[in-house]
């Protein structure tokens, strides 16, 4: 079975990213593929900003990327870039360690203005790690996800319907990939 491993850049326990994940993480498990979770910010934050390399959490993540078949990178626009927690946990990552993955970026941002966040502050970074089979990214609008009475995320239907057709052609890619 193929495996994905979703790394998720938020900062906070809850948030429109995590709804978004969700959704993308549910259609991920009804094609078949084991999802593991990354969730940058409860990883000890000392090992983050001192780059312990060594620390049992970091290598453990990174053991979990490195098994991966295909990466899907989350994370909220501040500032026009990804957050930073992310960049230092894939500063943590090995040189290589996305190469021979197919990754899945997507971005969720409070304005139309940093919709290239995915294009030109993210994928180079992909990149260097040894990303070459980046798919096109996904930029939701933080108004485009609403909650509902019980807690989980509404995308509204534009977002749902380029969600799914980001989402369908990575399982598609996996699929491919993995069976070559």
């Amino acid at each position: 079975m193929a495996k994905v491993v979703i790394i998720s850049g938020s900062p906070t326990p809850t948030s429109r990213l995590h709804g978004v994940i969700e959704v993308a993480k549910s259609e991920l498990l009804q094609a078949g593929l084991e999802v593991d979770w990354i969730k940058v910010r409860d990883l000890p934050a000392e090992d983050l900003l001192y780059a312990k390399f060594d620390s049992e959490a970091i290598v453990d993540a990174s053991k979990r990327v490195a098994e991966a078949d295909a990466v899907f990178v989350a994370t909220p626009v501040y500032k026009a870039s990804y957050t930073g927690v992310l960049k230092a946990f894939l500063d943590l990552l090995p040189q290589k360690g996305l190469e021979r993955k197919i990754v899945l970026p997507l971005a969720v941002g409070g304005t139309y203005a940093h919709l290239l966040a995915i294009d030109y502050a993210l994928k180079p970074v992909l990149s260097v790690l040894g990303a070459q089979n980046i798919l096109q990214g996904v930029y939701v609008l933080d108004k485009q996800v609403t909650w509902g009475e019980q807690g989980q995320a509404i995308l509204d239907d534009e977002i749902t319907s380029r969600l799914k057709e980001s989402v369908t052609e990575f399982i598609q890619e996996i699929k491919w990939h993995t069976s070559r």
